[in-house]
């Protein structure tokens, strides 16, 4: 997107929020999932894990998804700053999956002790491959966070921008749109404010960027 390869794209909103203050991403629409514009970092250990909180998880093998990820790197990150320490410190070792599919799938299959992934997700593995999160175990949710949304880089042009907008904001009154919506669990996409993130800037600032 930064090298205008792309005009719209689906993003984490980890990556949102550098791609705003690096090179002014902008914000075009969120999705609206299970009824709100929010979403959680959750803290997996597999289904017969003895961990019970994040401090059990001290010492453990754990599985980060990407270093631009807000549920699966940065949440985790400062929750572990707040109780004074450093994944470098605190895990024996971690390791990047860069999906959180493969996290689950990483927790499921006793490849890690401990991930942490996207709630949405999380949730759309769970009515679709069950199997597979039933071995998994939901230790912590974090608070809630902006959702992911979709953007277009700056100066992409407005008569384009708008299509786009448009196409998104009405999707959910179409027959074949509400039909591609409920098979990625999106309710519908609705417009909203960039302070919908501002709980991740101030993470990101506490951490130090």
């Amino acid at each position: 997107m930064q090298q205008g390869d792309v005009d719209m794209a689906f993003v984490c909103t980890g990556a949102y929020t550098e791609g705003k203050r690096n090179f002014s991403m902008e914000l075009l629409a969120v999705p609206q999932m299970y009824g709100e514009t929010l979403y959680y970092s959750y803290i997996i250990v597999p289904a017969d894990s003895s961990a019970r909180s994040l401090e059990d998880l001290r010492g453990k093998e754990f599985a980060f998804t990407d270093p631009l990820s807000n549920s699966g790197k940065l949440a985790p990150t400062y929750m572990l700053a707040q109780m004074n320490e450093t994944p470098d410190r605190f895990f024996s070792s971690y390791t990047y999956t860069y999906s959180h599919d493969r996290s689950i799938e990483a927790v499921s299959e006793k490849v890690v002790d401990g991930a942490a992934v996207d709630s949405l997700i999380w949730k759309y593995f769970d009515s679709k491959t069950p199997q597979v999160t039933a071995k998994t175990r939901i230790i912590v949710q974090s608070p809630p966070y902006g959702i992911p949304p979709v953007v277009i880089p700056p100066g992409l042009d407005p008569e384009l921008k708008e299509k786009l907008k448009n196409v998104l904001l009405h999707m959910h009154e179409d027959e074949e749109g509400r039909r591609i919506l409920a098979e990625v669990r999106i309710d519908r996409f609705v417009e909203a404010d960039d302070s919908l993130f501002d709980s991740v800037r101030e993470m990101e600032t506490r951490l130090g960027g």
